[in-house]
């Protein structure tokens, strides 16, 4: 019979934790937050010293009633949120619903889901820590009265339904200020000369850096054609000859294990997940997986950290793993073990909980998204305990007369840890042994006319790595602002990059002009600071939140007297709305743009906005391919016959059919420039613009 009672958050844990703590004890959760700050009101008593004004969550009372009836009925009461700030505020807050004394060793914690790690915990009960709730407790009231006092004055001057934020609206600048990078960027000209020469009938490329003067090489900037011209006629456009070569050896260091951040970006990359799904599927293979045989099992260590820190009886463990599997010669010493400065809690780096368990014996139990994420979490951890990989590198000087050339190779020697985590932009160039004093034939020599290119628009992972570089807002915070800019529209998602919009960038000017304080990247870091200070029990949550609120009182005043009422119009179209005869406007909806009524409440009436791209739908014959949008607002191109014609497509279509199986070709523009192709799946046909420009 039970006689203990562990708190948890979420159902899952408690379903994976009850099997490890033993029949002694009974598992429940309160499926997350119990108490808050109410919704309807500040719920801050600023005369009071910023005293919050909790609540009871609505909807969270039979969760409540069952914690009561059933922390009444055990002999001891152990609360296992999650191991973070925000765990410890809910044990905090767990205290008050159940007449507990948060000075009494009731709170547990581990950072991984094994029996191991329970039992320790179980054993090892200690106070609440309440220098981490007033962290907690610090964020979550300076979120609020920036966001509760700045938010109503954006519905008042701008629309109804924006929103501010402490650190959303840091964000929001950033972005907006790239835009305007790209759009005040002037691009420059430039010229490249490639040589194409053959050793052994094979054809290497080499390319073109400078000139030999009085014995010594001097770089030469072709910035036009006329200086391409003249470097052309000093050259021999027949005969390269090796002038030099350097021979080495170069190391590539291995990655460090995960944090939450490197975790999301790397997810991003190369999973194409968005940094709310990946902490999703992080969450779940945290707080268990059913394995059969075996039950729900913790696959990962906690994945809200910014240490790299690896235990010792991990590492003892990842070392055997790897002596076993790919042998010595592969495992180094571990260099992650160090906690890294200013992380926010004493965790480990995100790895596997038990490294034996290796992706492939995990397939079966394991849905794709899971098994992607602890594949690229597993790879990664084991590869941070291998040797460097190796290279040999050749780097070769041809001259033509007094022109020089280059051609650089590296060849992989030894491949270390990339045996298990391959690099994606792994470019290994393997060249021809040459020999100093050897002719080779020129089969020609490319000039070739290239133009600078505007600095690129954020992706999830460009921003992540961005912020974190900055010290803006916390890993765990990074999912939700980026969700929130998406859903106020704000922003909106283009090839996976973020654009604002012409809402995100009058809130922004706004913000920017009257709250500036709020909106500067080295205030928000300090206030990260300021906060890991009350974590550390360096300051008092008080003092942290007294200096801010004062300067938003300041701003407020002035911005409600100055700020006059943004208007900002609906672009007008020629469709015709079809119930009461108004020309329709375009607004910015959820998913995209749309087409509305502006006659609205009176006339409801709302279409979706067809943007044709001029060719015709290669299925029907009928339709004409039109832009559209999926559910999470990716940009996707189909037949506006629809449903009678069931034509899509990821890649842009154009008016063009494939000279090898007949069907369209597509474009697709990546960071290498833009790929023709065929739509066809089965055919292999496909060119880069350049060569299209060639052809014609």
């Amino acid at each position: 019979m039970a006689r203990n009672l562990i708190i948890v958050e979420s159902p899952t844990k408690a379903k994976t934790i009850r099997k490890m703590a033993g029949s002694h004890y009974k598992v429940v959760a309160t499926v997350g937050h119990i108490r808050d700050l109410p919704k309807s009101k500040l719920g801050i008593d600023i005369e009071d010293n910023y005293q919050p004004k909790y609540i009871n969550i609505r909807g969270k009372g039979p969760v409540i009633k069952e914690l009561k009836a059933e922390a009444k009925k055990a002999n001891k009461v152990l609360l296992a949120t999650d191991p973070d700030r925000e765990g410890e505020a809910i044990s905090w807050h767990l205290t008050h619903i159940l007449d507990m004394d948060p000075e009494d060793n009731v709170r547990i914690s581990f950072n991984e889901i094994t029996k191991n790690a329970v039992k320790n915990g179980i054993k090892n009960p200690r106070p609440i820590n309440m220098e981490l709730v007033d962290a907690q407790q610090a964020r979550r009231i300076l979120d609020r009265l920036v966001g509760y006092k700045i938010s109503p004055l954006l519905w008042k001057k701008v629309k109804s339904g924006l929103s501010a934020g402490r650190v959303q609206s840091v964000v929001l600048k950033i972005i907006c200020d790239r835009e305007e990078e790209i759009n005040e960027f002037e691009p420059s000209e430039y010229w490249t000369i490639v040589a194409k020469a053959l050793k052994n009938r094979k054809t290497f490329e080499a390319k073109y850096f400078g000139t030999l003067e009085d014995g010594k090489i001097q770089s030469v900037t072709l910035n036009t054609k006329a200086d391409v011209d003249a470097v052309m006629k000093r050259m021999d456009p027949k005969e390269l000859v090796v002038s030099d070569i350097q021979k080495g050896s170069r190391k590539r260091r291995t990655l460090a294990p995960f944090t939450t951040s490197t975790m999301q970006q790397e997810a991003n990359k190369r999973l194409n997940f968005t940094t709310r799904k990946t902490m999703q599927v992080a969450q779940k293979l945290y707080e268990g997986i059913t394995i059969p045989g075996e039950g729900s099992v913790g696959l990962i260590t906690y994945m809200r950290t910014d240490s790299t820190r690896i235990s010792e009886q991990a590492v003892a463990q990842t070392k055997a793993h790897i002596l076993k599997a790919y042998g010595e010669k592969y495992s180094a010493p571990s260099t992650w073990s160090k906690k890294k400065e200013n992380t926010q809690d004493a965790h480990e780096c995100i790895r596997p909980a038990d490294v034996s368990r290796t992706p492939l014996s995990l397939k079966e139990s394991l849905g794709r998204d899971e098994f992607r994420l602890y594949e690229l979490i597993w790879s990664r951890f084991v590869a941070s305990q291998m040797t460097a990989a190796l290279y040999d590198t050749q780097k070769v000087k041809l001259s033509s007369r007094t022109e020089m050339f280059q051609v650089n190779g590296n060849t992989l020697v030894f491949d270390g840890f990339l045996r298990v985590f391959p690099s994606k932009d792994q470019k290994d160039k393997e060249i021809p042994a040459f020999e100093v004093g050897e002719h080779l034939k020129v089969k020609e020599i490319l000039p070739e006319q290239h133009f600078t290119q505007p600095p690129a628009r954020y992706n999830e992972a460009s921003l992540i790595k961005l912020l974190e570089e900055l010290g803006i807002g916390r890993p765990s915070t990074y999912a939700p602002i980026i969700n929130t800019l998406l859903s106020r529209y704000y922003v909106v998602s283009e090839e996976r990059r973020f654009v604002p919009t012409e809402l995100g960038e009058t809130v922004n000017d706004l913000l920017t002009d009257y709250f500036p304080m709020f909106v500067d990247e080295d205030f928000t870091a300090k206030m990260e600071h300021s906060l890991d200070a009350v974590a550390d029990g360096e300051l008092a949550w008080q003092k942290a939140v007294d200096p801010v609120y004062k300067q938003l009182a300041e701003y407020l005043e002035r911005a409600e007297i100055e700020i006059e009422k943004v208007e900002i119009r609906d672009e007008p179209t020629d469709v015709i709305c079809e119930k009461c005869g108004r020309n329709m406007v375009i607004k910015m909806g959820r998913y995209g743009k749309f087409l509305a009524c502006p006659g609205f409440p009176d006339c409801r009436n709302t279409k979706a906005l067809v943007e044709k791209i001029g060719v015709k739908c290669p299925k029907c014959g009928e339709g004409e391919i039109v832009i559209k949008r999926s559910k999470r607002g990716r940009k996707f191109f189909g037949c506006d016959k629809y449903p009678d014609c069931d034509f899509v497509s990821w890649d842009e279509p154009i008016d063009e059919r494939c000279p090898k199986c007949g069907d369209i070709l597509t474009k697709k523009t990546t960071k290498r420039g833009t790929r023709i192709q065929c739509h066809n799946s089965d055919c292999d046909y496909q060119r880069t613009e350049s060569d299209e420009s060639k052809e014609s």
